[in-house]
């Protein structure tokens, strides 16, 4: 894919997310656009965002779990871009309007003590470097349709971020086994979610091993104090105007937004 062409994407990308539309699939309209075009596109949408003020401070991992892959149809993970107007605490209320195809998910987030760098970044690494892990709910916002959807259009869409919600109990990454932190996830006081951690690969820190194995084949790492959202262990919930999200996870507290 000429560099045109991927600046012409991004551009209808950016106009997306001002007016909170949907444009057609990537895919159906560039069918040889591959997954390194697509994480160009995802860089050029974050250097338009860094250039107009934003700050990177973490990345999230999409895709990791089968409850995922199969909601999307996709079977491989991806990352984004985390930018500092993207982060919530635990209470906010947020805009509905700001989003469009509004879903949640339930997530563990690490937050890095230590820069991490790939390739064949461990698990042991990962724990090491981290500082502690935290309770996170994760707002999807797609521009691109999400019938027949590949990783290419998810890709180019920032893995389809919209914001995070960081909240519950810090804790040290030895001090539990992430593995077992399970959760329930809540729309206006009914469950309509529920899962482990461990469903992402096995383990969730093995997504962000697996992530700054990815970004070195792209010329970057993990930097010191970034928020790595792992990747989500329940299938995403659609979410209307008015509703009250609350997820509570074993041993770790609770996370909880509003959509006005």
């Amino acid at each position: 894919m000429q560099d045109h062409e991927r600046q012409a994407i991004a551009d209808e990308l950016a106009v997306a997310h001002e007016q909170r539309s949907v444009i057609p699939l990537l895919t159906a309209r560039h069918p040889d656009m591959t997954i390194e075009d697509s994480y160009a596109v995802q860089a050029l949408w974050a250097e338009r965002r860094i250039a107009a003020g934003r700050r990177v401070v973490g990345h999230k991992i999409g895709l990791t779990s089968k409850a995922m892959q199969q909601a999307t149809g996709i079977t491989e993970p991806d990352y984004g871009v985390i930018l500092d107007d993207q982060v919530f605490d635990s209470g906010a209320t947020l805009d509905f309007d700001a989003y469009s195809n509004v879903r949640v998910e339930v997530e563990l987030a690490f937050v890095l003590g230590r820069p991490l760098q790939g390739p064949h970044c461990t698990i042991f690494e990962v724990l090491d470097a981290t500082d502690h892990i935290v309770p996170a709910l994760e707002v999807l916002n797609s521009h691109i349709e999400l019938d027949g959807r590949t990783i290419v259009d998810t890709i180019a869409d920032n893995a389809a971020l919209g914001a995070m919600v960081l909240g519950g109990t810090p804790v040290r990454p030895d001090a539990i086994d992430p593995r077992w932190v399970s959760a329930l996830l809540y729309r206006n006081q009914t469950i309509e979610e529920s899962g482990v951690a461990g469903a992402v690969l096995g383990h969730p820190a093995l997504g962000v091993a697996w992530l700054a194995g990815k970004l070195a084949q792209h010329g970057g790492s993990l930097a010191a104090g970034e928020i790595i959202l792992s990747g989500s262990f329940t299938r995403p919930m659609w979410v209307e105007r008015g509703d009250t999200v609350h997820a509570e996870y074993q041993g770790l507290g609770a996370v909880t937004c509003r959509f006005e």
